[in-house]
């Protein structure tokens, strides 16, 4: 909890002057005491209270004071919110190996529904906008809420040679400059400011491979990170020998609709080569967080998680008024009681002898 006004907070020195006042009075009382006669006569007439009946008000009119004293100096409270500004760039790998069917029916197509899914999840929350690469990288769509045309350009992924992670990564960074003005695009120059921490934008990579194309995947991390931007990574696959098989729509880059090897040769086999270490150092240079993904369900599960990491902010939200509110009602509450714990009992008229 942090304070607008921290000089408030000398307010509490009310407490103590509230103690003295108090101390003064009952030591006025004392001087001031007059003898009587009849101490029954002085208990008939005063209240019957306990020790604690008489502290129990001081002590919430105490607490009262220091909790306005508090609420003066307007504290504030460092809660998760959702963030609707944040823009989540999917770069898809679409190589050839996604058409390995040791993820069934094959990889690209569980990677297709995972994603939908995905989607689907946030409607109306941050912008979402995909980016392919294999041996190149494209924008498939520009970050948008239009959850529709997202889902309609999933149906139509196809494949195609090499693995550009670098590209997919300065891709999707000029894809978020071009809706975030805070995030400079490639071409210029860009340091984020030391405690300015992340920015609302973040990259999710999912690829099955390692690169083999275009810039190296650790300088276009680099420029993720003098952006504030953090780059997620999912290795997808599995690590066992599968035939390669995709639809006709799917196999853009081989012009062909029955299983082939990797590379476009009549193979029937394609080992996982995803680089692990180069994905997890893509996150840990960036603050990220890397996923495995071996099956359908494990993919689902890692995409269902990265809203949590990355669409919660942390706002400061002014608290005063509860202060307010609650040391109002404590020093409502020590009146109150002290009222009706402090009420003089009527003493009863002397009973009337019988004249004889």
């Amino acid at each position: 909890m942090s304070f607008s006004w921290p000089w408030a907070l000398l307010a509490l020195l009310v407490i103590p002057l509230v103690f003295a006042v108090w101390w003064l009075t009952r030591l006025r009382r004392r001087r001031a005491a007059v003898r009587v006669t009849s101490i029954a006569l002085v208990r008939t007439a005063l209240p019957g209270r306990s020790r604690w009946r008489r502290r129990i008000p001081a002590a919430l009119l105490t607490l009262g004071l220091a909790v306005l004293a508090v609420g003066a100096a307007r504290p504030q409270a460092t809660v998760p919110v959702a963030s609707s500004s944040a823009t989540i760039m999917l770069a898809l790998d679409v190589s050839g190996s996604m058409c390995s069917t040791d993820v069934q029916p094959n990889r690209i197509t569980a990677a297709e529904h995972a994603a939908t899914d995905f989607i689907d999840s946030q409607t109306g929350g941050p912008r979402i906008g995909l980016v392919t690469f294999a041996g190149t990288a494209v924008v498939l769509v520009p970050p948008t809420a239009d959850t529709k045309q997202l889902i309609g350009a999933l149906g139509g992924l196809t494949t195609s040679f090499g693995t550009a992670i670098g590209e997919g990564i300065l891709t999707s960074l000029d894809a978020i400059a071009q809706v975030d003005p805070s995030v400079a695009p490639t071409g210029a120059t860009a340091s984020r400011a030391r405690g300015a921490g992340y920015a609302d934008d973040v990259i999710v990579v999912l690829t099955d491979g390692s690169n083999n194309r275009g810039i190296d995947p650790q300088t276009a991390a680099r420029q993720a990170a003098d952006r504030g931007v953090r780059v997620f990574t999912i290795g997808y696959g599995t690590d066992n020998p599968a035939p390669l098989a995709c639809s006709s729509d799917q196999f853009g880059g081989f012009g062909g609709g029955t299983p082939v090897g990797f590379g476009g040769g009549g193979g029937a086999s394609n080992p996982f080569d995803a680089d692990y270490a180069a994905l997890m150092k893509i996150s840990r240079t960036t603050g990220g967080t890397f996923y495995r993904a071996e099956d359908a369900g494990q993919l689902s599960t890692a995409l269902a998680r990265l809203p949590d990491a990355f669409t919660i902010v942390r706002k400061h939200i002014d608290i005063a008024s509860w202060f307010a509110a609650g040391g109002g009602l404590l020093i409502v509450a020590a009146v109150a009681l002290s009222l009706w714990w402090n009420r003089t009992r009527r003493v009863p008229p002397p009973a009337k002898t019988a004249d004889r």
